[in-house]
């Protein structure tokens, strides 16, 4: 004798107290739900990777400060640059490397920054590389 024998060709009992549930309500109970809220979003964040700051050594950093003296001293014509630098990273260690185009308007030796015309400042230290003339 089979397990459900006795039930098998028994009518589906419909209720007289509660209406029938709609499709679409029956589907949200097997619907999907987050029980860990923001879990997806920190294993997204431990997943992004960021780039290791790279240490420049005494010749490059000789010929960074070479050619920022030369866009000092052509200052007043808003020189054009290309300029890579490191940006640290606000959630994790390191960071990334950025390139900027633009015309310099300002380089502050007190502050260590290079000022852009549209306004973005630039760590002198984190600089990498400067392409001009």
């Amino acid at each position: 004798m089979n397990n459900y024998e006795d039930i098998i060709y028994l009518n589906h009992y419909i209720s007289m107290k509660h209406p029938r549930m709609s499709i679409t309500n029956r589907a949200a109970q097997f619907a999907p739900f987050a029980a860990l809220t923001g879990y997806g979003d920190a294993v997204k964040e431990t997943a992004r990777i960021t780039d290791k700051r790279i240490e420049i050594d005494e010749g490059l950093k000789n010929v960074i400060n070479e050619k920022l003296k030369l866009i000092e001293k052509d200052i007043s014509n808003r020189p054009k640059v290309t300029i890579t630098y490191f940006v640290y990273d606000n959630k994790k260690s390191g960071g990334k490397y950025k390139e900027k185009t633009g015309n310099v308007k300002k380089i502050d030796l007190i502050e260590q920054t290079l000022t852009m015309t549209d306004k973005t400042k630039i760590p002198i230290r984190e600089i990498i590389d400067i392409l001009y003339g």
